[in-house]
């Protein structure tokens, strides 16, 4: 996408089918976005550069997705002063709860934001995106406010559907 405003970096391609859900967010928001496959250990020096050069390109925001290890999001937020959005991602040995931990116990001075593990995560990674950016835009602000009204709304129509 031209001019993206988000960047949305994985560690591996193996992690696009599930992080592929926090594109399909961000477009449905018109919220243009770049994908980049980065290995916080196979490929470091990458992950300097992608971190230190996001603001400069235009990005506002970044979402980092990775598992086991899940240095990823860290290793971004150590070299930007942009937002990260971490997304733990399953698998491995234990099931993700390595990569919950790392992602979410960043040393003071070094935040990451982190969603939650799970199909609900890279939609969440998005909407928080959409967030941040909605501070300085009134119209995202609004997509934003008419999605919460749409949740609402799904729920009270759940509601008359089981009650009749």
């Amino acid at each position: 996408m031209s001019n993206p405003l988000v960047g949305i970096v994985m560690g591996s391609d193996s992690d696009w089918p599930l992080v592929q859900k926090a594109a399909d967010t961000l477009k449905s928001f018109e919220v243009p976005y770049e994908v980049r496959v980065i290995s916080a250990h196979r490929t470091p020096d990458l992950a300097f550069e992608y971190a230190r050069d996001a603001e400069s390109r235009g990005l506002k925001v970044i979402i980092a997705a990775a598992g086991g290890a899940a240095h990823l999001g860290g290793v971004l937020a150590a070299h930007t002063v942009l937002p990260v959005v971490g997304i733990p991602v399953a698998g491995g040995a234990l099931n993700g709860l390595d990569a919950l931990y790392a992602t979410l116990q960043m040393p003071s001075g070094i935040p990451v934001a982190t969603v939650t593990l799970g199909s609900a995560g890279p939609t969440n990674a998005a909407l928080l995106a959409v967030q941040i950016l909605g501070t300085a835009d009134s119209e995202l602000r609004e997509k934003f406010r008419q999605y919460k009204q749409g949740l609402r709304q799904k729920v009270l129509d759940g509601d008359k559907k089981v009650n009749g």
